[in-house]
């Protein structure tokens, strides 16, 4: 009889640096579960009960190139779907929210580890596919609802602090009107109504729910943590009373008028602007143009509407063309959170606001509701509702909630072409993804192949800061 047991020195080497990195990573995960396929790895190279190479033994050409390639891909589906959800993900920066920090075609390698990988909500899913399948492969869902598992993060080596770019899951993208996904769904129920966005599925498409992990993948700066007290006047935050210096690359729109010359488009690249970020204001918009009118400037020349970085403005400001500089009015920036009240809070002037802390419990009126019925009835799932001007929390009568969750305050450095925390509200802890750690390849998407896409001097960019 064949002895299973008398295996090269090599197997038994491999099986037991194997054995060590699945219990180290089972312990890390904290499933004991998981030390019932120990047997499977000692099987694989040593005892061999099960066939795992069976294909390899047979003469057949055209199987045995199936089974090769059918072999390489679930190896690979598998180390990519481990990888992505315990230590790196790819992210591509798509907006020019992060600007000039982080500039639109950037690609990233975003560390899990950093803050920690979750356990996934959904852990029955086709790796590097976020939440639906592309056109070419059929569309649809890429993720099996159920089984849903509670929040867990693992230990990591670091946690979110105050200057952070961070990656996160779009908060308000738990139901998403699929043909519509910006401006997200609650905004549009808040402008159209509920009853409208449900009946028009031929302009919004069908209304879905996604857990946590399948939402959208945003970037922002971290810019208040749990605890502290946010307030921005006039485009300046101050946490908990303090004013807190911009990083190097905030910019804000301005508008600016010339002398009747246009502004060229090599100024434009030294002043590191966009082609899609350029305007030129037109007379259609007349609330704008009113404005405009208020400040000093003369419509009758051009005028034009662009983010800068304080030294893109002090250049443009030494140009002899150049008669009038302004930032743009906060007025033409919208509604902002929360949505349903009125606090008199603006894009430019918002706040003060405390930012939840796990364990804080703070008193609720029907005055603040508005701020926290979010986290209360969507992010930490209880009942909420209001009735004779009484609060009640899971059919109790409430004036005061304790937090369950961390929740963190996210702004895009390009102050002011930034969908952040200003208009849709808190982070929770439970939507933290990772932390970007360097620009892998960068593209940019005004200039072709020859002219300069690839942004060499980009490459290897430390990407946290």
């Amino acid at each position: 009889m064949k002895n299973r047991f008398n295996k090269p020195a090599k197997n038994w080497i491999k099986c037991a640096i194997w054995s060590l990195i699945y219990v180290l990573f089972i312990a890390w995960v904290g499933n004991y579960w998981w030390l019932l396929l120990l047997p499977f790895i000692f099987d694989l190279f040593i005892t061999r009960f099960i066939p795992w190479d069976f294909w390899k033994k047979t003469k057949n050409k055209v199987l045995y190139t199936i089974f090769s390639w059918i072999d390489a891909i679930v190896f690979a589906l598998i180390a990519v779907y481990f990888i992505n959800l315990y230590l790196f993900q790819n992210y591509q920066i798509p907006t020019s929210s992060l600007e000039k920090s982080l500039l639109v075609g950037d690609f990233l390698f975003v560390s899990k580890a950093s803050y920690g990988p979750r356990i996934p909500n959904t852990p029955f899913s086709f790796p590097l596919v976020q939440h639906t399948f592309p056109e070419i492969m059929g569309g649809g869902k890429s993720y099996i609802e159920k089984p849903q598992w509670k929040y867990r993060r693992l230990k990591g080596w670091d946690s979110v602090t105050k200057g952070d770019i961070v990656v996160f899951n779009f908060p308000a993208g738990d139901t998403v009107a699929t043909k519509m996904p910006n401006p997200d769904y609650y905004t549009l129920c808040h402008y159209l109504g509920r009853e409208y966005v449900h009946q028009r599925s031929d302009i919004f498409g069908d209304i879905v729910w996604r857990p946590v992990d399948r939402r959208e993948n945003y970037v922002k700066r971290c810019v208040a943590t749990p605890g502290d007290t946010l307030q921005i006047r006039n485009n300046v935050i101050y946490i908990n009373g303090k004013m807190e210096d911009n990083h190097e690359g905030v910019q804000f729109n301005y508008y600016v008028q010339t002398n009747g010359s246009m502004i060229t488009e090599s100024m434009f690249e030294k002043l590191h602007v966009s082609k899609e970020d350029q305007r030129m204001v037109g007379s259609s918009n007349h609330d704008e143009m009113n404005l405009l009118i208020q400040q000093g400037f003369d419509i009758n020349q051009p005028i034009y509407r662009f983010p800068m970085t304080l030294e893109s403005k002090q250049k443009l400001e030494n140009q002899n063309t150049i008669t009038k500089i302004a930032i743009e009015p906060d007025l033409l920036a919208g509604r902002v959170f929360p949505l349903n009240a009125n606090y008199g809070w603006s894009r430019d002037n918002f706040g003060p606001l405390y930012i939840p802390k796990k364990g804080a419990t703070v008193a609720l009126t029907m005055e603040n509701l508005p701020i926290y019925e979010q986290i209360i009835r969507n992010y930490e799932c209880n009942t909420l509702e209001v009735k004779d001007n009484t609060i009640y929390i899971n059919h109790k009568a409430s004036d005061s909630y304790t937090f369950q969750m961390d929740y963190y305050w996210m702004m895009g450095d390009n102050r002011h072409n930034s969908a952040d925390s200003r208009f849709w509200g808190f982070v929770p802890e439970d939507h933290i993804v990772g932390r970007p750690v360097l620009v892998w390849l960068s593209l940019d998407k005004d200039k072709s192949l020859f002219q300069g896409k690839i942004r060499w001097n980009r490459f290897f960019k430390d990407a946290s800061n």
